[in-house]
């Protein structure tokens, strides 16, 4: 998840925390360590009341954040919501508890399609996939009203000092290497070099900066007309009443990188029958449908929510077909990082 008003999002966790059953005690608390404003508050009041527990919510911002704190020591956590290569280094590093599939009866509604994708863990032996994404690009409408829906958009020189991209190095990268035709994954150097050429000499020059957290205000003011980006973090911004008038959000169908955050359950977790319980909870069609709605996601990971949505997704499920998880690259991460510092310096 990416990211939306750290203070609010703190604010509405610590709400989270405080509303709980009566009858709750120490025993009956199921702690949750989630990305910022990423756990809808409906929901867990709903698995609160049904369970008579109470749920602690506390948030991180960065799957790094997340991964430091828990390796420093941090404890008391039972379930965390890692993105795919995140997952896939706590599972080598055993860090997480097997999944009961006994007590999991809702896995019969997780997508086949979100399982293919996750290489790491495809039989949910340590991960539930909770949600499944990709950045874009929104483009202001009443600015541009000309343009291909590729990534190439940003080669525009007469949309320069009016575009961004992330400042995310497996972002930026991976979509200048699925516009090339290759893996997102890829640790090739001569096409690891193609990519950093074409952002350097095609894209970069027609970029105001690189900004992965205050695009979506300058979107919304109309000082950016095409951003790469989560569309959430634009839509936020834009008044509800103005977003079908002025925001037009897609994934090119290069395809691009995409992520999955799962749930997992934390090696020592105090409430384990609890975390279950609410793992499953959360798999109900109608309750993963309410996930959804509130943040106006597109159903992909959960097969049955769809029927119970009531609100028009940002961008529809099928735009991800050709997107590709960001990998745990291991020691192969260190060379995207030296041609990531060509591209930023």
């Amino acid at each position: 998840m990416k990211k939306v008003n750290i203070i609010l999002a703190a604010a509405l966790a610590g709400t989270i925390g405080l509303s709980s059953c009566s009858k709750a005690g120490a025993n009956n608390t199921l702690y949750l360590f989630n990305w910022t404003y990423y756990t809808p508050d409906s929901v867990i009041e709903k698995f609160e009341q049904e369970y008579e527990c109470k749920v602690v919510v506390d948030s991180f911002d960065s799957n790094e954040v997340m991964y430091a704190k828990l390796r420093n020591g941090a404890s008391g956590y039972d379930i965390t919501f890692p993105s795919q290569d995140y997952t896939s280094i706590m599972i080598k590093q055993g860090m997480l508890q097997e999944i009961d599939q006994e007590q999991f009866e809702n896995k019969k509604y997780i997508n086949p399609a979100a399982l293919e994708k996750a290489v790491y863990d495809p039989e949910m032996k340590y991960s539930v996939p909770y949600y499944m994404g990709a950045a874009g690009i929104a483009v202001n409408k009443t600015k541009v009203t000309d343009y291909e829906k590729s990534w190439n958009i940003f080669a525009r020189k007469d949309l320069k000092g009016h575009m961004t991209m992330m400042d995310d190095m497996r972002e930026v990268m991976g979509d200048a290497l699925a516009y090339c035709g290759y893996s997102v994954n890829t640790l090739d150097d001569a096409q690891l070099t193609q990519a950093v050429d074409l952002v350097n000499k095609e894209w970069k020059p027609n970029l105001i900066k690189f900004d992965a957290e205050g695009f979506g205000k300058s979107f919304a003011t109309g000082d950016f007309w095409v951003c790469q980006g989560y569309a959430e973090v634009v839509y936020g911004e834009v008044p509800e009443e103005k977003q079908d008038d002025i925001i037009d959000f897609f994934i090119p169908a290069e395809g691009g990188p995409m992520y999955l955050d799962s749930m997992v359950i934390l090696k020592g977790a105090k409430h384990y029958d609890l975390a279950m319980k609410f793992i499953n909870f959360f798999h109900r069609p109608e309750i993963y449908a309410e996930f959804l709605d509130t943040f106006k996601f597109p159903s992909f990971v959960n097969t049955e929510a769809a029927k119970y949505t009531t609100k028009k997704p940002m961008y529809k499920a099928e735009e991800m077909s050709n997107c590709e998880l960001k990998n745990d690259l291991g020691e192969g991460l260190e060379k995207y990082n030296e041609y990531w510092q060509n591209i930023r310096f």
